[in-house]
């Protein structure tokens, strides 16, 4: 006798959707900054395998994101271009079928287990972005980060995914669609010191990124209240 059975529930489990702990996880990102388009700003995506910033979470090793935020621009790019950003995202990952995607749909949170470091300056201008398969291939779906500590120590950071922001070509959409989670292309960090003037040296820790839900949050996020326009500006190119 053939017993039928029905497909397994989709797991509302916590997902971890990419580490930063190996010279293999590090090789499938790629970084960019104004440098590529006539500005100065610095940036590197490194294996970190200081014990000290390490031991406490298990880790042998762990990404950093690190590099010189400025907000000259080289000769002859003046009045052409704002300096003043740096980052990283996950590489496309094709395959015949086209780009593997990450399904994100079953959960209500992003998780980031961060370590913030570098210029106090810096701390306030890092932002997460998300990129899905969609229509409209200049979106970028984005939110601030924003930490509890300020001692160079690991936290978890959750963000609701309801609370990203829509933005095209570097600015917030009039329109906010709602994300398709079901076809998350990339995911990645920017450094955005053009929005507030900031320069200086930055350094990022990360261990890795995360898909949870409510009932695994461990603190409240850090949601304020209102956020200017200003501060929701993307400059972090989407490809």
């Amino acid at each position: 006798m053939i017993l039928m059975r029905g497909a397994d529930a989709p797991s509302r489990a916590p997902r971890t959707l990419w580490t930063f702990n190996s010279k293999e996880d590090i090789s499938q990102y790629t970084t960019g900054s104004d440098m590529d388009i006539g500005g100065n700003s610095t940036v590197n995506l490194d294996l970190d395998e200081n014990p000290k910033h390490n031991a406490k979470i298990g880790r042998k090793a762990t990404g950093v994101f690190w590099g010189e935020m400025r907000l000259d621009v080289r000769p002859g790019f003046e009045h052409k271009m704002r300096g003043g950003y740096a980052g990283f995202r996950n590489k496309n990952r094709p395959t015949v079928f086209g780009d593997l995607m990450d399904d994100a749909s079953l959960h209500e949170y992003l998780a980031l287990r961060l370590r913030l470091g570098g210029d106090p300056r810096t701390r306030n201008s890092y932002y997460v972005n998300i990129q899905v398969d969609s229509a409209f291939n200049t979106d970028l779906w984005q939110h601030r980060l924003y930490f509890r500590r300020q001692d160079s120590e690991w936290e978890d950071i959750f963000i609701p995914f309801k609370n990203f922001v829509r933005t095209d070509y570097g600015q917030m959409s009039e329109k906010q669609l709602k994300m398709v989670r079901e076809r998350v292309k990339t995911i990645g960090i920017s450094m955005l010191g053009g929005n507030s003037g900031v320069a200086g040296k930055y350094e990022l820790g990360i261990d890795s990124i995360r898909l949870v839900n409510e009932e695994d949050v461990t603190h409240e996020p850090l949601i304020p209240t209102s956020e200017s326009l200003e501060d929701l500006v993307c400059l972090i190119c989407s490809n």
